[in-house]
């Protein structure tokens, strides 16, 4: 409330409700942000100390555990799995026609809320909603037709 008070005074009162909204997800996203890097950096500090200092041909880099930032293992094949089906996810949304992936983009990469996407495109929150929903829809079918599931 108070960076909307002391950013925000002078906005007319129907534009605050959104401003307060945004700032909330934003003051959020930062603080999990800003933890998720310190519990890194932490946990990586920490698996270089052994559980026995005396030793001293231990190399640390061997107790260090390599995790992926996805979840996706590191092995070759698993790599090679991804980025076919990110370039499969790439190539079914350069199909979409143009509306539906300005607001495809906009809700789900981008993040904006159905008003942003709206004001950006241009049209109404219920042209953005059935954007998205055709673009979610097909897609979900292209991808499905190609075997791959999410």
């Amino acid at each position: 409330m108070l960076k909307l008070t002391e950013k925000y005074s002078g906005k007319p009162i129907e534009e605050l409700p959104m401003l307060f909204q945004r700032i909330l997800q934003n003051t959020t996203r930062d603080y999990f942000r800003r933890q998720k890097v310190r519990s890194t950096w932490v946990t990586l500090f920490s698996s270089l100390a052994g559980k026995n200092e005396d030793e001293e041909d231990r190399d640390p880099l061997e107790t260090l555990e390599v995790e992926s930032r996805n979840g996706v293992g590191e092995t070759p094949p698993a790599r090679l799995e991804q980025k076919q089906v990110l370039g499969a996810i790439e190539a079914a949304v350069k199909k979409l026609p143009p509306r539906q992936r300005e607001a495809f983009l906009l809700r789900y990469w981008e993040e904006f809320d159905v008003a942003e996407t709206a004001a950006a495109m241009g049209c109404s929150e219920g042209s953005v909603k059935t954007h998205c929903s055709r673009a979610v829809h097909a897609l979900a079918a292209t991808l499905k037709a190609k075997g791959i599931t999410l």
